[in-house]
């Protein structure tokens, strides 16, 4: 990646259509999204060694008023070996071209997705 190079990481939703600017497509949830079929994903990768924890996922449940902590807890998560692992990946592929983080959640913008896209941003 070149200094002028802006790192184009979007969020989307896995229920969604691809669009044609998408880049690369991964999954960063741990479970797979329930009813949808994997053709029609269009997913380039599924990451879910980069996911909060279950107990952490399940503490959180999307809580608008939890995420900013949700947020902090994750990105403590994220430093764990396997987690950083895959995160240094998707800073990768971040590099080479747009990459869209693909979650099923119902507000993406309030997901693990989020916080890995700021993160990827910065």
């Amino acid at each position: 990646m070149t200094a002028d190079h802006k790192v184009q990481v979007r969020v989307r939703r896995a229920y969604e259509v691809p669009g044609r600017a998408d880049g690369a497509r991964v999954l960063v949830d741990r479970l797979w999204p329930r009813g949808l079929a994997k053709a029609k994903a269009h997913l380039d990768e599924w990451c879910k060694q980069v996911a909060p924890s279950t107990e952490l996922r399940q503490w959180y449940h999307h809580d608008p008023d939890l995420f900013e902590e949700f947020g902090r807890r994750y990105r403590e998560e994220l430093l764990d070996p396997e987690r950083a692992r895959a995160l240094a990946h998707l800073r990768d592929l971040a590099g080479e071209r747009t990459l869209t983080l693909v979650t099923a959640t119902k507000q993406p913008e309030i997901s693990e997705a989020e916080v890995l896209a700021e993160l990827l941003r910065s």
